[in-house]
């Protein structure tokens, strides 16, 4: 589903306009994008939380030329789906 699919979908959910939707939509994701990168985890309690993990730097294998090659640290967002959400999506038909 793009982003304006799921803008179209939750105007038609709120009853709010799709201008009025997208501003909700782009506040939120934008709350979100500031909490994490503040270094706090964004937790929804059933549904799931979104968490920034640091990754160490490692070596890896160009699969191409089979050499090796250093992989740098970086940081990653992961995301873990609640048990309530799992549930759900476990038992859609």
């Amino acid at each position: 589903m793009s982003k304006k699919q799921f803008v179209e979908e939750y105007s038609k959910l709120t009853g709010e306009t799709k201008k009025r939707s997208e501003e909700l939509v782009n506040a939120f994701l934008e709350a979100v994008e500031n909490t994490v990168m503040s270094g706090n985890d964004v937790q929804f309690v059933g549904w799931g939380s979104f968490k920034v993990q640091e990754r160490e730097a490692r070596e890896g294998i160009n699969p191409r030329t089979k050499t090796k090659i250093k992989i740098p640290a970086k940081k990653v967002l992961k995301f873990k789906v609640g048990k309530k959400l799992s549930d759900k999506i476990s038992k859609a038909k």
